[in-house]
């Protein structure tokens, strides 16, 4: 009996239904995410011949306008993208009022200066509805340090005084368990962020498999090459689908730094230049932490102070 095929909302000329079906089980649902999908990637994400592939994609790119435009129209668009409360005000007045979608915000600091709980935190408010500071969606969270603790979404989602199994539930996790695991989850993503609706996309660390797995100046241009992939890859899903996609990174010490602060963020140039906006994050007093805006196109380098408790990311004095 032959296999049924389930039915797409899109359609391009002399392209079968079954293979618009495996352009949507892939995440492929919409002429957008098909345009600016690679062939190469959409081969490796659906199965089908090399032929095949570039004739979607170029069916695809015929249906929406991929030249120039208006920049009224641009603004437009940026007037209505959504923006997600970080739990602190003085954090979110610094990134022009949250983390926000078709974006890449990286979070970037030592051990302790907050990165994790920051993801913990967004994990929870982003399920809030618009009108409360959310995306109103579910979370997929890209685990690659075994940092992501169930009971501290819990905890926090409590403490806000949410239900916290449904909070937990709308969280989707995937734990990386090396580099090339890490690029198959993000290279799968399309799939995942429309079968659920989800609107943020956490990977808590980035760099970190990349970091231990290739060692010495011999393995540095193929790490490179790899990381920079990837970032390409969260970033045409954020552009696709309209979602919010936050980074951890880590920091690396330079041992000739005679003033300042020693630590430089690791991934060099190929994160620096893939990143939308750039937090670097470090330990205040008592316990509170310090977000620092250091790269972004429209953000000042400005400061905030924020402090960390059951709640998750809380305002504090400043």
């Amino acid at each position: 009996m032959a296999e049924d095929v389930e039915k797409t909302d899109i359609e391009l000329e002399g392209v079968s239904s079954a293979t618009m079906a495996k352009l949507k089980k892939a995440g492929l649902s919409t002429y957008e995410s098909i345009a600016v999908t690679p062939s190469r990637e959409i081969e490796e994400l659906t199965g089908m011949g090399a032929d095949t592939a570039q004739k979607v994609m170029q069916l695809a790119r015929v249906k929406v306008d991929l030249g120039f435009i208006p920049a009224t129209q641009v603004l437009e668009k940026r007037m209505h993208m959504l923006k997600c409360n970080t739990g602190s005000p003085d954090l979110n007045r610094i990134l022009g009022g949250g983390i926000e979608t078709d974006a890449i915000t990286e979070l970037i600091g030592e051990f302790g200066s907050g990165k994790t709980q920051i993801c913990f935190t967004l994990s929870v408010l982003a399920q809030l509805p618009v009108d409360q500071g959310g995306f109103g969606s579910k979370v997929c969270v890209i685990d690659t340090e075994g940092t992501f603790l169930p009971e501290r979404i819990k905890q926090i989602a409590e403490a806000r005084g949410l239900d916290s199994n449904t909070i937990l539930q709308n969280v989707l996790v995937a734990r990386a368990y090396n580099s090339e695991h890490q690029t198959i989850l993000i290279k799968n993503l399309p799939q995942i962020v429309h079968e659920h609706n989800a609107k943020l996309v956490i990977v808590d660390s980035m760099i970190g498999h990349f970091r231990g797995e290739f060692i010495g100046r011999g393995t540095l241009s193929d790490r490179q090459q790899k990381i920079g992939s990837c970032l390409a890859a969260l970033l045409r899903v954020a552009e696709a689908f309209s979602l919010a996609v936050v980074l951890t990174n880590q920091v690396q010490a330079k041992p000739d730094t005679s003033y300042g602060d020693p630590n430089k963020p690791t991934g060099g140039h190929v994160m620096a230049h893939a990143c939308t906006h750039r937090v670097y994050l470090r330990k205040g007093k008592e316990n509170t932490r310090i977000a620092t805006i250091i790269d972004s196109p429209y953000l000042p380098e400005e400061k905030a102070r924020f402090g960390v408790d059951a709640a998750g990311v809380v305002g504090c004095e400043q």
